[in-house]
């Protein structure tokens, strides 16, 4: 059984402890024996991998590699991901391009079963899927204990690229509605309600384009790429996430004294 992280508070509190205890909690988590075995047999073995039939035919690479992209819940999908990575990404219109969810795109550019050698040749291929499995792993063991501190790691670690990536203002907007936790992370922290989602989705763009210049001054993503505005993101999140879990039960005080506590 692997470790379970320890997350004793929730809101700023829970997140300010987790961010001073990560480190060790991350490598307490990676020393888990189901973790290291899933790790080792990885290393042992994915050399051995040439094309996407492979890799869905090793149960275990198949549990890692969709582990490293959060894409673990699609374990037993292996006819639809071995045709997503035969297609490749090169091809503009090839599945994962055309896919909303771009964790698929981003699996399939990294194992690069269109290129010749596939990159699971690569002597570095291991070790950056590795990463990307125990980050991902943490991150939903976090999220067994919280939730939003899994969405606000998510937040942390993903939204700073699309920011400052070389999309457009639209583009970037739609990566975030392309991805379930950002989401989920600028409608709490926008006061929106989740049936915002309901939406069409350039209607969702201009609600959250809208909202976002009345609290953060700007409408666009790429000011998330000041690591200062994250922060602010992250903290309205936070704030508004336990504001909206505990209303039903405390009072107005005693919700305030609970954040001021927590933001110290």
């Amino acid at each position: 059984m692997a470790f379970q992280p320890i997350i004793p508070f929730g809101g700023m509190a829970g997140w300010n402890f987790l961010q001073r205890t990560r480190e060790s909690q991350q490598e307490t988590f990676n020393n888990s024996p189901d973790i290291k075995n899933d790790i080792e047999y990885f290393k042992e073995h994915i050399g051995e991998v040439q094309t996407a039939e492979d890799l869905v035919s090793d149960y275990r690479l198949l549990k890692v590699s969709l582990g490293a992209f959060g894409l673990g819940d699609d374990l037993g999908s292996k006819a639809y991901i071995q045709k997503v990575l035969e297609e490749g990404s090169l091809d503009p219109q090839s599945f994962a391009n055309r896919m909303a969810d771009k964790r698929y795109l981003a699996m399939t550019e990294a194992f690069g079963f269109d290129l010749e050698p596939p990159n699971t040749q690569l002597s570095d291929f291991p070790d950056k899927i590795i990463g990307k499995f125990q980050t991902n792993q943490f991150e939903i063991a976090v999220g067994e204990q919280n939730n939003n501190m899994r969405l606000s790691m998510v937040m942390q670690r993903e939204l700073g690229d699309i920011a400052s990536s070389d999309n457009t203002d639209t583009g970037k907007w739609f990566a975030i509605m392309g991805n379930k936790p950002l989401v989920q992370v600028f409608q709490t922290a926008l006061g929106l309600p989740s049936s915002t989602s309901a939406l069409d989705l350039d209607q969702q763009v201009s609600v959250m384009r809208d909202r976002a210049s009345r609290v953060f001054g700007d409408s666009e993503i790429s000011q998330f790429s000041d690591a200062d505005k994250q922060e602010e993101l992250n903290r309205l999140f936070l704030v508004r996430s336990q504001i909206n879990a505990n209303a039903a039960g405390l009072s107005s005080g005693s919700i305030a004294l609970t954040l001021l506590q927590g933001i110290r």
